[in-house]
């Protein structure tokens, strides 16, 4: 088959994983309808190798975890770091994690009673937070101009390494006795988290 070594990478560049030589097979059968033939597909596989074995590219195509995949030579492992190091370093400002935060506790919450919670316009917070997929719309209020409703976005869980919702702090960990000085006042505890990090 013409140019099937480029069907295969086109394949391997896009899987988000590494993909099986079998995946890779049944995907191309299911395109094309034909049945391709191991040693085809194992040549066409290796050329790819070595064609990405030149210095002239700073990735190469490997086989690892049953898979094939693209990975970045070792010779430019420093640099990606520093990039991936300059991205964590874009941490969410003090008005977006108020906002994030009186979202992830009081879900679905509109924007009306984050600002009432706040005490200021969230429309910045909110806006970087729904580009950054941390927040999401979830719906609409019943009440009086039925108001979008925010919720915890798809990358919220990743964002800080949570496996679910229920995984958020509760209210005693936010209190640390141990550290305050002076006679302690009496707080009500309560199941509202926004306390904690609001002014």
């Amino acid at each position: 088959m013409k140019h099937l070594a480029q069907h295969i990478e086109s394949l391997i560049f896009t899987a988000d994983a590494p993909i099986s030589f079998g995946d890779i097979c049944a995907c191309l059968e299911e395109t094309f309808g034909v049945e391709f033939h191991p040693e085809e597909m194992e040549k066409a596989i290796s050329a790819l190798k070595e064609k990405y074995q030149d210095e002239a590219f700073s990735f190469e195509m490997v086989e690892i975890a049953e898979g094939y995949q693209f990975l970045t030579k070792g010779a430019y492992h420093n640099t990606v770091g520093t990039l991936l190091k300059q991205k964590t370093r874009k941490r969410l400002s003090r008005a977006a994690l108020e906002t994030l935060a009186i979202i992830a506790y009081k879900q679905p919450v509109s924007k009306s009673d984050v600002e009432k919670i706040r005490g200021v316009n969230s429309d910045y917070a909110l806006q970087k937070l729904l580009e950054k997929e941390l927040v999401s719309i979830v719906g609409r209020s019943e009440g009086p101009g039925k108001p979008l409703l925010y919720g915890a976005g798809d990358k919220f869980m990743n964002y800080f390494g949570l496996k679910s919702i229920k995984d958020l702090p509760q209210p005693k960990e936010f209190k640390d006795p141990e550290n305050l000085i002076g006679e302690q006042e009496e707080i009500e505890e309560s199941a509202d988290l926004v306390d904690p990090v609001t002014d």
